[in-house]
Formats: structure tokens, C-alpha cells, sequence
């Protein structure tokens, strides 16, 4: 059962990872994007847990409105990340991702009211010389760059708050009102900004395309995700969801050839991003269990 709830845990960051090529691929624009995958993961979240698992989704107006906010951050997550690769590349908008680290090293404390754990903040600190060392080199992508830590600092907002959502109710209903209410406050903000109307700006492809990257790329991983924890430690599962932005980019580059491309100090840049992470990571497990 371990072996198997490994390799699931894998194929669900494999998806996670592969969401980026399929942004790139879809040629609608990220509002667009964005709008259209929180609402075809929403409707099936919705079949998922009112059709298939027979549960209720009713909560309480309270923590309807704290899943709304997250839900919105996320969205703003979503939306910054695709456009990062929009204006960029898939390489660019994912090494960007690794700033989380940091951002949830410093935002986790305030919020978990616990002390700063130094290593986090000097992991953090070799990450963030990566990232300016990257921008020096790949200046020419400075949007994307911008974007994609923008992307960084909505995702460690929502991962940080979402992590005191979860017992309040099941997980289904958590994911399922957050993509929702993400959705919504989007479609308000297209309404009153007249973009509500150039959502019909986009054709079939894309639409099949978007509806794909909702089900199988979106709803399923995070439904896997939380299914998987009764199986593997959270270190195992944060540990391995750190090798998305390495599968995307593998990926982006044997895809997309020459546009995903970078120079040397890109790749050893993003490499010892990487590294950090993973050894931060070892240095927590060993002083969990040397607190048991």
C-alpha cells in the first residue's frame, strides 16, 4: 500500500507539474484561462461530492466568507502564474514558484503564532539569491519574473491559510467553495470591469483544453492529495510536491524546444533552488523526530 500511495503521489505532482505546458499550450489569455478552469474544477468538485460521494456541502456563513478570501487568493495565484508564463515561459513562471518557500517561512509564524525557524529563513535567503541571480541573467523576461513572485506570495497566502480550514469541514467542501468562490468574485470583477463580455472570446480547442486541465490537472490532484495523507507523512507529501517545478520544466523543454531554452546560470540556479528546499526539508524531519 506505501509503494502505491507513492507512485500516486508522484503521478498527482507529475499533473501538478504538467498544468504549466498545458497553459502555455491554451492561447486564450490567463483571465480567460483562469476563469474557465475554476469553473469547469468547481462543477466538478460539485458531481464529485453530491453526485458520486452523496455528501452535504452545506457550512456555515463564517466560514463560507474565510474560504471566499482564499478562494480569491487563490484565484489571484492562478491568474498571476499563468500570465507569468504568458509573458515568459513555463521555465521562468515555475522557478518562481520556489520563492513560496520564504514567503511561508516568514507568513507561517505570523499565523501559526510559532517561532521563526533560522534555517527556513536562511533556505529562504539562498533561494532569493538564486531568483536575483536568474533575473540578472534573464532580464529579458523581467515580466514574467515580476509575475511569477507575485504568483509565489498569493500561493504561500492560500497554502498558509488553508492549512486552518482543514477539520472545520471535509475536505471536498474545503477545495470545492474555495475554487468556487474564487470563480465568483472573478466573474464580478470581469462584470463590473465590461471584461465579463470577452469571455466568449475563446474557441473550442481551448475550451477542451481548459476543461481537461480542470479535471484531470486541478480536481482529481486535489482531491488525490488529500486522500494520499492517510497513507504518507506531510513531509513525504510536501518533499515530493517540491519536484513539481522540476517535472514542468523537464517537460517544457523537451516540448516546447527552443522557446523553454535558458542559459547555464539558469539551470544551476534553479538546481540549487531546488536542493535548498529538499535539505530543509531533511533538517525539519530530523528535528521532529528528535522532539518525539
Amino acid at each position: 500500500m506505501q509503494k502505491l500511495a507513492l507512485f500516486r503521489l508522484h503521478l498527482i505532482v507529475f499533473l501538478w507539474g504538467f498544468t504549466a505546458i498545458l497553459g502555455k499550450m491554451i492561447t486564450a489569455n490567463a483571465q480567460i484561462l483562469v476563469f474557465y478552469r475554476m469553473l469547469f474544477a468547481a462543477v466538478c468538485l460539485f458531481i464529485f461530492i453530491r453526485v458520486f460521494k452523496k455528501e452535504s456541502i452545506k457550512i456555515s456563513k463564517k466560514l463560507f466568507f474565510q474560504l471566499s478570501a482564499i478562494g480569491f487568493a487563490m484565484a489571484l495565484h492562478w491568474l498571476c502564474f499563468f500570465y507569468s508564463i504568458k509573458v515568459s515561459n513555463v521555465s521562468i513562471a515555475l522557478s518562481c514558484l520556489s520563492l513560496s518557500t520564504l514567503f511561508a517561512a516568514i507568513l507561517e509564524p505570523l499565523v501559526f503564532k510559532r517561532k521563526v525557524d533560522i534555517s527556513e529563513i536562511v533556505m529562504g535567503t539562498v533561494i532569493v539569491s538564486c531568483i536575483l541571480l536568474i533575473f540578472k541573467t534573464e532580464f529579458q523576461y523581467k515580466e514574467g519574473i515580476f509575475f511569477g513572485i507575485l504568483c509565489a506570495v498569493f500561493g504561500t497566502i492560500f497554502s498558509v491559510f488553508n492549512g486552518k480550514m482543514f477539520g472545520k469541514t471535509s475536505s471536498g467542501n474545503i477545495i470545492f467553495y474555495e475554487i468556487f468562490s474564487g470563480w465568483f468574485i472573478l466573474a464580478l470583477i470581469y462584470l463590473f470591469s465590461g471584461q465579463l463580455f470577452q469571455l466568449n472570446e475563446i474557441n473550442y480547442r481551448d475550451l477542451a483544453l481548459i476543461a481537461l486541465l480542470a479535471s484531470v490537472f486541478t480536481a482529481f490532484p486535489m482531491l488525490e492529495s488529500v486522500s494520499l495523507m492517510k497513507y504518507i507523512s506531510p513531509f513525504t507529501l510536501i518533499l515530493t510536491v517540491n519536484l513539481e517545478p522540476v517535472y514542468g520544466i523537464i517537460l517544457a523543454f523537451f516540448i516546447f524546444g527552443e522557446s523553454e531554452h535558458m542559459s547555464p546560470v539558469f539551470y544551476i540556479a534553479s538546481l540549487v533552488m531546488i536542493l535548498a528546499i529538499v535539505v530543509n526539508g531533511f533538517i525539519k524531519a530530523k528535528k521532529q523526530k528528535q522532539l518525539k
